[in-house]
């Protein structure tokens, strides 16, 4: 079976068990797990279930897809991604994207934890991303392209909306939260860096690095899916404050965040659509 008839038949899938319209999709990575608490649920559907899906294998991503209601809005969210370290191929990592087009997603709400390169960042705080850096070993895009996926060369100048970093921005001031705007770097991990790495990465221009969200961005947008990121900074990268990381102090860390992060994307619901 080729690559669009996997999508089409998980869409299948998908509509067959919840049918109403949802045009927003959320991605809840790790720092925004709990917010699918907050979801009114309508339909769970765990990954295992849809064909083609890939399964998630890092401990802190649970596997399933939700549908229900979020700040009055019809959403879809994702508990759990998918990721290139994992040794899933870019088609995999990104085949949820895909889907979402099919079922009618036009906005998605990203999230991730990652490791602050900036200075002014501490551990708990929240970044909302304004572009990215690819050092990926490979796009994506790459291989046979599909005309229904949007450009063979997708402009990426406005990967992350400005209008709705500007909503979130807004939000965060109005409230006091402790919020950053930066770029984010994605890279394949599933070490993390050395401290001449961290250094190199910053040299670069980069706010805060990890392990996703790049090639989903890149997909959305190749598709005309509007984009907002956020990351939750679980550890640092700085020098003179690099400490041994565990994956316990990285969820402590996001747990921390977690609260404003949830409180910008319910924002953005209220504006969305």
């Amino acid at each position: 079976m080729n690559y669009l008839n996997q999508i089409s038949e998980a869409a299948s899938f998908i509509r067959s068990q919840y049918t109403s319209e949802v045009s927003t999709a959320i991605i809840l990575g790790t720092g925004l797990g709990h917010l699918g608490d907050q979801i009114t649920i309508e339909r769970e559907i765990d990954y295992a279930d849809i064909p083609n899906f890939p399964l998630s294998t890092v401990e802190s991503h649970s596997g399933k897809l939700i549908f229900g209601e979020l700040s009055g809005k019809k959403v879809m969210a994702m508990k759990g991604r998918f990721h290139y370290y994992e040794g899933y191929s870019m088609q995999e990592v990104t085949f949820p994207i895909r889907v979402m087009k099919k079922l009618g997603v036009k906005t998605l709400l990203i999230s991730n934890a990652s490791g602050g390169l900036n200075p002014d960042q501490e551990v708990g705080d929240v970044m909302v991303i304004r572009d990215q850096i690819d050092l990926f070993p490979e796009s994506p895009l790459r291989g046979k392209h599909y005309e229904e996926f949007g450009p063979r060369f997708p402009d990426m100048s406005d990967a992350y909306s400005t209008d709705l970093n500007a909503i979130a921005l807004g939000y965060a001031k109005e409230n006091n939260f402790r919020v950053h705007t930066g770029i984010y770097v994605g890279v394949q991990g599933p070490n993390l860096e050395t401290p001449a790495e961290y250094k190199y990465l910053r040299g670069l221009g980069a706010d805060a690095v990890g392990m996703s969200t790049v090639p989903e961005v890149i997909v959305a947008r190749q598709m005309g899916i509007a984009v907002f990121g956020v990351s939750a900074i679980t550890d640092l990268g700085v020098e003179g404050k690099i400490e041994p990381v565990t994956i316990a102090a990285v969820l402590a860390a996001a747990a921390k965040a977690e609260p404003v992060m949830a409180e910008l994307i319910k924002e953005l619901l209220r504006h969305i659509g």
